[in-house]
């Protein structure tokens, strides 16, 4: 990867600019430059050189009034399944790039290139080229915490020749060695556990814990090789406030203890007698496996630690706070231990759902599962929703980091009249709180005609939002008794699709739309002699239960982006477009 392909270059340059160039940056390289008609050639000494090239002056040196592009020269085809992401943030943590990386496709290696810049640069491959190449139209140029991301192809020699690397998980390849000035990733555990410590701490306390100018939080942090977040904002006036704790399973014990003992001196010296328990905030979705079968679990880790464990009542629950309390009383080591082994069963429970996860994470394509909200609000790219505010009670909840936003979608969803009460609630509390959690926007239409038996449901929001804000609409017709207790539910939805492409969802004599109803096992119809309206667009009619309409969904709206990625004008050469790339 030593050879790099200069774009951009002025008709003016010529061969003794560029010996000055790379000589004034000290960039040594092999051979002489190959100076073409907009563009240029190069063979650097090693690839370090050539990294120091890319960083150096892609984008940043000017020529004769043009500003250089470089990158690797990649022939085409070895532009397959291979990237190079480079400006990455120094801080940022190895699950929030692995989840960033998977919204395009199944990553198979990941590793970290040794650069001397103070940004990370890594090199990722992808299972298939065109997930590869979606990466690069959605991330070359994206915004992610104030850095510009630089995206571009790096040979792929082996691509077709090779599959998966043998023993290692599916997306999560080998990484490179650390690198200084990369705390966040060079600071990736060999096995990450990337969900994080919640505990809740009583308000008074936590002044002392964030010390004057924020001494005491910051020691902490560095002692402990975490990133801490207090939550003050929340819950204005509680009795506690929640605390979210990312780092390795034993940086977050570490934390947990300081913090501890914070509070235990606090309170002598505030004279305040009442004990204070560690509080583990858990996602419902652990604590069956925390108990175990006739609470086994739970009460060997009281007899191990000599502690007492209690956990708060299901019916504390709500749709838009999962989270059960886990109240560990005892003296501070005996509660540090207890901590410990809960968070290690809520660790093994979190992973095993996890594998389970991604066996079925082709079941609906274009979804980034990790954003659906299944798993705990709190951990590093597992959003409660796609939105940037994260819904009541979903506490730490991680924002798209600069992904660009997913494009929005808008589906209708017909329910029964007798049911709009139900979604909207009192004073429209439900539907408010159900577009907050989901990330959507969600609109009842005015009735039609004298005396309906079906409401429009008006979703618009990113397929993510999609998947949530009509999961619940199902669930809630379910739960208010508008289908019997043995009848499924079964709604029907229209999405309308450009009247051009109608043809491609039908298929030759039906072909497409007959294999869409046998795979989803939804009724797909595109009504014939439709006239288009305003926008070109004519509808497609889904009926079936939640996951045949999901996957229906998905597959059209994937046999629509292909349609919009053949209607793309191809660059003329009329047209000044960068140069082709040759070897």
């Amino acid at each position: 990867m030593n050879k790099l392909y200069i774009g951009n270059v002025s008709a003016e340059a010529s061969e003794e600019d560029f010996e000055t160039i790379f000589e004034q940056w000290k960039i040594p390289h092999s051979g002489p430059f190959l100076l073409k008609t907009g563009y240029a050639f190069v063979d650097c000494l090693d690839e370090k050189a050539a990294m120091k090239a890319i960083d150096v002056l892609s984008g940043k040196v000017e020529l004769h009034g043009k500003l250089l592009e470089v990158e690797h020269s990649v022939p085409k085809r070895q532009r397959n399944c291979k990237l190079q992401i480079r400006n990455i943030p120094p801080h940022m943590q190895w699950e929030v790039l692995d989840g960033m990386l998977a919204q395009y496709g199944s990553v198979e290696n990941c590793e970290q290139v040794n650069t001397d810049t103070e940004t990370a640069v890594v090199n990722v491959r992808y299972a298939a080229k065109d997930q590869a190449r979606l990466a690069m139209e959605k991330l070359n140029g994206s915004m992610m915490e104030n850095y510009a991301l630089k995206v571009s192809y790096i040979p792929d020699e082996t691509a077709s020749a090779e599959g998966p690397p043998a023993g290692g998980r599916r997306g999560f390849g080998a990484r490179g060695p650390p690198r200084a000035g990369s705390p966040g990733l060079g600071a990736r555990p060999k096995d990450p556990i990337i969900i994080p410590l919640r505990i809740m701490v009583p308000t008074q306390f936590v002044g002392a814990i964030i010390g004057k100018e924020g001494n005491t939080i910051r020691n902490i942090t560095k002692q402990t090789h975490s990133k801490i977040d207090i939550h003050r904002k929340e819950n204005a006036g509680a009795a506690e406030k929640p605390i979210t704790i990312h780092s390795t399973p034993e940086g977050c014990s570490s934390a947990c203890t300081t913090i501890m003992e914070i509070m235990q001196k606090e309170a002598a010296e505030t004279k305040f007698t009442e004990e204070i328990p560690l509080k583990i905030l858990a996602h419902n979705n652990f604590v069956g496996r925390l108990i175990g079968k006739e609470g086994r679990n739970l009460k060997k880790i009281e007899q191990d630690t000599g502690t007492k464990i209690t956990i708060s009542s299901l019916q504390d629950l709500t749709l838009y706070n999962p989270e059960r309390t886990i109240t560990v009383t005892g003296p501070i080591e005996a509660c540090a231990r207890a901590e410990e082994e809960v968070m290690k069963k809520i660790r093994e429970s979190y992973e095993s759902d996890m594998a389970a996860m991604n066996l079925q994470s082709n079941l609906i394509p274009g979804l980034n599962l990790n954003a659906l909200g299944l798993f705990p609000s709190g951990a590093p790219g597992m959003g409660p929703s796609m939105s940037s505010v994260p819904p009541p009670g979903a506490h730490g909840g991680c924002s798209s980091f600069g992904q660009g936003h997913p494009e929005s979608e808008t589906v209708h969803l017909f329910i029964p009249a007798l049911a709009v009460g139900a979604i909207i609630g009192k004073q429209g509390q439900h539907i408010k709180q159900l577009s907050h959690f989901a990330g959507a926007s969600i609109k009842i239409a005015p009735a039609e005609g004298a005396d309906p038996k079906l409401r429009k449901v008006i979703i618009s929001g990113p397929p993510e939002a999609q998947f949530k804000a009509q999961c619940r609409l199902f669930g809630k017709l379910k739960e208010e008794n508008f289908f019997g207790p043995k009848e499924e539910v079964k709604l029907e939805a229209h999405i309308k699709v450009p009247s051009f492409a109608a043809g491609r969802v039908i298929g030759k004599g039906g072909k497409t739309v007959n294999e869409l109803q046998n795979l989803t096992c939804a009724e797909v119809v595109v009504p014939r002699d439709q006239t288009p309206d305003e926008n070109d667009q004519v509808i497609v009619k889904i009926s079936g239960h939640f996951f045949a309409c999901q996957l229906a969904q998905r597959k059209i709206q994937e046999i629509l982006a292909q349609v919009r990625r053949q209607q793309q004008p191809k660059p003329s050469s009329g047209t000044q477009t960068p140069q082709p790339r040759r070897k």
